[in-house]
Parts: C-alpha cells; structure tokens; sequence
C-alpha cells in the first residue's frame, strides 16, 4: 500500500467545485510535486490531507500509524512577541533538546535554538518551518509554496535540503511549487491540477503533454534539453521506487475551467491562520 493514496476525491467550496475526481498516490521515498496555475486547488489539495479542508466526497487513505509534516506557504507573528527558536518548536508539545537539535540540523540551519524568531530572515524562517515539520519524523513531508519570497539561490538550497531530508529519513514528499525550472529537476514525478489531475508522470512526459503546454505556454522541446531530470539518486532498503508512470493523459474538466495562464504566478493570498502541523484528515483510514 502507498503511504498515501487519495481515491475520486472532490472539494466543494460554496458553489465552485475546487477538486474534482482527483485520484493521487505517494510512495516512500519519492518526490510528487503539485504545479498548476493559480486556483487550480493545489494548496486545497494539501489542506485536504491534513484535515483543514473537507472533501465533498472521495476518500484519503494512509498507512497505519503514517506521521506528516507540513509546512504552510506562510505563518504570520507578532514581530513584538519575543520568542525564541527553540519555544516556537516546543509548541505545542515540548520536546527534547536532542531533538530539536536534530531537526533543526535535518533543516539545514543548526544552532539557532536561542535566537529570537523575529531577527531571523525569511529563508531562516522558511527552515525553522521545515524544522517544526520536521520534528516526529514524518512519513510524509507536505510543503505548500514554501519557498515564497525566497531568492534564486535560496529556492534551490531549500529544494536541495529537502532532497537530503528524503534521503536521511526516507519519507514520502508531496510539494506545491510555481518554480518550474526547479520542480523538473528535483521531482521524481510532476501531477499537473487544473481543478483535476491535467496530467501526470515523470517530468519529461509532463513537459511533453499537449495539455501541461496549453496551461503554461512552454517551448516544451527546449525547455525538455534543458531541464532533463536525471534520476542519480539511490534509495535504500527501506525504500522503494515508485512504479513506472504511464504517459500523461489529459481528460476534461467537469465544468468550466479558467483561461489558460501564459506563465505561472505567485498566488497572493490573504493571510490566515494556518493549522496545526499533525491534524487528521475526517475522511482519513489508517491514521493515527
């Protein structure tokens, strides 16, 4: 069984049918990433999983006693609120020194533990973020845009973080991302959403398909040259592959689908409170 694997799943908000029919499946070890154009549902998606949002209908389904980590596209603080690093990892629950010692060296980011949250800056942030999710040891890793605001180089020291953190513990990762050139090289498979699966399957088959090139209006045969994924990395025993994917189809959407993006944008959204890091999803089996 997958660690996670969403069945026929659909999220209505309202009257919009956000998902529709979306069928999704994550395997130990590998990297899933979500791409899109804005609206398409994939931060819904995300907020399906862990409970934040739920589904009209369908079905999420874990393995018995599967842990996640998530990490939100942005948490809001008081600047004036004086905390530390290690009290912010401590909520809710405490933990030991040795282990937020670990996750935060799992983050890429140790020895902060005493440093005030508001002199950090936002790549820092993002990082304690990521060592919060990171601090039961999740078998599942889900990161929702989580290098917004992030330069250049840091979108691709954080994407190489999260390479190492899928090696060190073997989990599962399943990522929203607007950073295309990156998300080809760094996933081992892409799922395109347009309020339904669009297409799906390793990222030069992704790239290729007709319906992947109508959302972003890509020079698919360059862009294929220059972003060729190669799949270098060993897993090991407790690891698995995922399984070999089909070429991508595309089926069409239940209803009207927006107009076609000429290139992706950063979604800009109101700020809201974001849930709590372990919640359960209602419709969830196998969880605990």
């Amino acid at each position: 069984m997958s660690l996670l694997s969403i069945k026929n799943l659909c999220v209505t908000l309202g009257r919009h049918r956000i998902l529709d029919a979306i069928d999704l499946e994550v395997e130990r070890g590998e990297i899933v990433t979500l791409v899109g154009p804005n609206g398409s549902g994939k931060s819904t998606l995300l907020r399906s999983i862990i409970g934040a949002v739920s589904p009209t209908s369908g079905r999420i389904y874990r393995q018995q006693g599967c842990r996640i980590g998530y990490v939100p596209q942005r948490l809001s603080l008081d600047p004036t609120l004086p905390m530390t690093v290690v009290r912010f990892l401590n909520l809710p629950h405490r933990h030991s020194r040795a282990a937020v010692a670990n996750a935060l060296a799992q983050a890429g980011i140790p020895g902060v533990e005493q440093q005030q949250i508001a002199d950090l800056s936002g790549g820092q942030f993002q990082r304690i973020l990521l060592a919060r999710a990171l601090m039961d040891s999740p078998d599942i890793l889900l990161l929702d845009e989580a290098t917004q605001g992030l330069d250049h180089r840091g979108i691709a020291d954080f994407y190489r973080q999260i390479d190492r953190v899928r090696h060190t513990l073997g989990c599962g990762v399943l990522m929203v991302s607007h950073e295309l050139h990156v998300v080809m090289r760094a996933s081992d498979r892409v799922v395109c959403l347009h309020g339904h699966v669009c297409c799906q399957g390793t990222p030069e088959r992704v790239m290729a398909s007709p319906a992947y090139q109508d959302l972003f209006g890509l020079d698919t045969a360059d862009a294929l040259a220059f972003y060729r994924h190669e799949h270098s990395h060993d897993h090991s025993d407790s690891r698995t592959h995922s399984p070999a994917y089909a070429a991508p189809t595309c089926r069409p959407s239940s209803g009207p689908a927006p107009a076609p993006a000429a290139k992706p944008v950063l979604k800009q959204t109101a700020q809201r409170r974001e849930p709590a890091l372990q919640l359960i999803a209602p419709n969830a089996e196998g969880c605990h």
